[in-house]
């Protein structure tokens, strides 16, 4: 086959993407910068304009990662009227990109805390927990969840869903569809943190995207 040039910087989405894709499929361990050339039909030399080495590439494919999981968020974020159904669409969204995305997700992760990760990467990594915190920080102001530190609150949050998408994305749910261990998950966490608050203003319907 013909070298394909990639014209337009199209290359490095390219070698990304095939990337992500060869980790889903072979892990970190089957990652070489040689394959991916010969994977999108480049010279062996060509992945190295734009990553100097494997470590490159994977800093780059856990930017990328949460750059894309973020943006899931930040839309279920904004879908919906109410807080709650809000919160459920968030919880999803973050279970759904786990598990289409298993082993990215543990790139992503590890990188992060790598104690080498850029700055760029930590506050990335960061941008998604601050979405629910935000989000609880308003449903308190609105006296649909109870007072309670925020912080810790968005840490817990996400502490119980990153298990349950680990569970499903190992497909450990012992035949439970995702959607309901979300599902159940989320109304979980929303009703410890709306304990203490009358029912009539902690109960908002969960609605399913």
């Amino acid at each position: 086959m013909s070298e394909q040039p990639y014209h337009h910087g199209k290359l490095r989405e390219a070698l990304l993407e095939r990337a992500m894709e060869t980790i889903e499929e072979a892990g970190v361990e089957g990652l070489s910068l040689r394959q991916l050339a010969r994977d999108v039909n480049v010279s062996h030399g060509a992945p190295a304009k734009h990553f100097r080495d494997k470590q490159a590439l994977i800093d780059a494919m856990a930017l990328t990662g949460f750059e894309s999981m973020n943006g899931l968020i930040m839309d279920a974020a904004r879908a919906g009227s109410d807080l709650r159904s809000r919160f459920v669409r968030i919880g999803k969204a973050y279970v759904d990109f786990a598990v289409a995305h298993p082993a990215l997700l543990t790139v992503m992760y590890s990188t992060k805390h790598h104690p080498d990760s850029s700055t760029e990467l930590r506050n990335t990594g960061g941008e998604g927990i601050r979405v629910a915190q935000a989000m609880i920080i308003e449903a308190q102001e609105a006296g649909v969840l109870a007072a309670g530190d925020p912080e810790t609150l968005a840490m817990v949050c996400f502490v119980s869903l990153h298990g349950a998408a680990l569970l499903a994305a190992g497909k450990h749910l012992d035949g439970a569809s995702v959607d309901d261990v979300a599902l159940a998950t989320t109304d979980t966490l929303w009703a410890g943190m709306a304990a203490g608050v009358p029912a009539a203003q902690s109960m908002q319907p969960a609605q399913r995207s």
